[in-house]
C-alpha cells in the first residue's frame, strides 16, 4: 500500500490529471503487486516557478510539464523499485505524452507501525491487514 504524492505545475485539465493518476496506479499495481483497490494518491499543483528541478549535472532539460512522484511505502525490493521507475517512464510517455526527462521519482520506505488507515489503529500491527 504505497501512498503516492504527485507534485506538478498547475494547468492540466481534469481529464489529463485523471489519465495521469490512472496510469500511475496501473504501474504501482504491476510493479509492487498490490491490489487495484490499494489506491492512495495526493496531487499537489503548484504555481509556475514554485517547482525547481535541475538536471543534477546529467545534461537533460525539463519543461513546465515536470512532475515528481513520491512513494511512501513499506519495504520494496531493488527489482520492484527499478520496475516501477521503468514502467512510469514508459507508460507516462506513451499514455500522457510526458517526456521522460520531466519525471522525478523517489521512494521513502517505512514499516508496518508507521501506518494507520483509520480510527487511530495500526492495522498492520494488529493483524487486521496482512
Amino acid at each position: 500500500m504505497p501512498l503516492v504524492r504527485i507534485d506538478m505545475i498547475e494547468g492540466r485539465s481534469d481529464e489529463q490529471l485523471q489519465l495521469l493518476l490512472d496510469t500511475i496506479q496501473g504501474c504501482v499495481v504491476e510493479a509492487f503487486g498490490v491490489p487495484e483497490t490499494d489506491r492512495y494518491q495526493i496531487v499537489h499543483e503548484h504555481k509556475p516557478g514554485r517547482m525547481v528541478f535541475l538536471d543534477t549535472g546529467l545534461g537533460f532539460t525539463r519543461s513546465d510539464e515536470v512532475i515528481s512522484v513520491q512513494f511512501f511505502t513499506s519495504p520494496r525490493t531493488h527489482v520492484e523499485k527499478i520496475k516501477v521507475y521503468r514502467l512510469l517512464s514508459e507508460r507516462l510517455e506513451h499514455t500522457c505524452g510526458l517526456d521522460p526527462n520531466d519525471l522525478l521519482i523517489s521512494v521513502f520506505t517505512n514499516r508496518e507501525e508507521d501506518w494507520s488507515f483509520a480510527r487511530g489503529e495500526a492495522q498492520y500491527v494488529t493483524g487486521r491487514l496482512p
